[in-house]
């Protein structure tokens, strides 16, 4: 019986179209499908408010798990991945 197979070109075309499919993990959510104005948690306990949401989201950080020294530094608005796994 022989044998068919593919040329890499066309395994490549195949993997790019079908691409993989991710989601959060169970219990979380990503910053992107939280409504704006709605305060988020992450794993390591970072908290904050959602402000806007495009590629990125502009968040507000109240509150982080850092050393006192460097609190001040997380604290404020900042730029993070849209699909940044979240706690409603």
């Amino acid at each position: 019986m022989k044998k068919r197979t593919m040329k890499i070109s066309t395994l490549v075309k195949r993997a790019l179209n079908n691409g993989p499919k991710f989601s959060p993990s169970k219990g979380m959510m990503y910053l992107k499908d939280l409504p704006v104005g709605k305060m988020f948690e992450t794993k390591l306990g970072t908290r904050g408010v959602l402000i806007e949401c495009n590629v990125n989201a502009q968040v507000v950080i109240l509150s982080v798990n850092v050393n006192k020294e460097d609190v001040q530094y997380y604290l404020g608005k900042k730029l993070i991945g849209a699909e940044t796994e979240v706690y409603k």
